[in-house]
């Protein structure tokens, strides 16, 4: 916490701070009159800490509240967290575990509140890699980007580790994941910095390998994905394969008969911009946003518009992938065309 003349507190390094900073001021531009609450656990208390710190010079109106260590994803806060969640204009979650999907957070965003959520960050995550970018540099590549995806709706990705999937977009590409979270209402994930689309439902056919990264854990060995009209029909890759299946057979195990087979549904489709994430880290909002790499998201789609709501959704990244959109490389030896 800040101390009385001001100065920092022991334990916050001056790179911590300067990210806590960029957040408060540039991404959530806090004014003085707005209360602010800063929501963190033990995991990462430095990180909420420093958060805090950089808040109270802006406002007073600060409240700074520690979650139980028992907090898992997905679980409801206790209830006194989610009544004060509903009173702020203004909520920072920094946690191990993702509060996103809870009713208390979609309950505070409907009472006007705007949200970023960092899960799983820590303090070596948070003061360097894609916690570090110019979010105000990254808005204006991405929001100017619309005319490279205009009437461009069939996508091809290739890599080197054997990928290659043609599919057509189903809806417009999303140029929001900037990092500025300025209006009522707004929610982002940080670090930010990349460009998505929900694949056509029944469009996609071919082969996807990933290479890289699932959900925030570093592969060892590639997995392997067959896709048939938009639905994954094998996956294949030892271990890792197993328990994908098996996650997802779990799923199905809760759908009505007519809706369990769209949880293998390919839900998303998109490549990172921050150019401050450099490499996958294992971690599951970084690994995203590495600037050349891309990633499918597999299961729900409802977010960005698509019919299978199937309350599951897990993500993988590729490692240098050829993304091409009507024959025409917007992505290649992790470089980005935007025009």
């Amino acid at each position: 916490m800040a101390t009385k003349d001001g100065s920092r507190s022991p334990g916050n390094s001056e790179a911590m701070l300067s990210t806590a900073r960029s957040v408060i001021r540039t991404c959530l531009q806090v004014r003085r009159e707005e209360d602010v609450l800063v929501i963190t656990d033990p995991d990462t208390a430095d990180v909420g800490q420093a958060l805090y710190e950089e808040a109270s010079r802006v406002t007073e109106r600060i409240l700074l509240v520690m979650m139980p260590p028992t907090q898992k994803t997905g679980k409801e806060p206790p209830l006194p967290v989610s009544d004060i969640m509903r009173k702020n204009r203004v909520i920072i979650i920094a946690t191990k575990d993702s509060m996103t999907h809870t009713r208390a957070r979609a309950a505070a965003t409907r009472e006007g509140a705007r949200i970023v959520s960092m899960p799983g960050i820590g303090s070596i995550a948070f003061e360097s890699g894609g916690m570090t970018a110019d979010y105000n540099a990254l808005q204006r590549e991405i929001s100017g980007m619309g005319s490279v995806f205009r009437r461009r709706r069939r996508v091809r990705v290739k890599s080197e580790a054997g990928t290659d999937v043609e599919f057509l977009t189903g809806d417009r590409w999303i140029l929001e994941d900037t990092g500025i979270c300025n209006r009522p209402g707004q929610i982002a994930n940080l670090p930010a910095g990349k460009v998505f689309v929900l694949p056509k439902e029944g469009s996609m056919n071919g082969t996807i390998v990933i290479d890289g990264a699932w959900e925030g854990r570093i592969l060892e060995e590639p997995l392997s994905i067959i896709v048939e009209d938009g639905l994954v029909v094998e996956v294949s890759g030892g271990e890792i394969a197993d328990e994908v299946s098996s996650v997802f057979d779990v799923a199905r195990l809760g759908l009505r008969s007519s809706k369990r087979d769209q949880v293998w549904t390919v839900a998303e489709f998109g490549f990172g911009m921050n150019p401050k994430a450099t490499e996958l880290v294992g971690n599951k909002v970084e690994d995203l946003v590495v600037r050349g790499s891309s990633y499918f998201g597999f299961g729900d789609n409802t977010h960005i518009g698509g019919t299978a709501r199937v309350g599951i959704h897990l993500r993988g990244s590729l490692i240098d992938p050829e993304v091409s959109l009507e024959g025409t490389v917007i992505v290649s030896d992790g470089k980005i065309s935007t025009r």
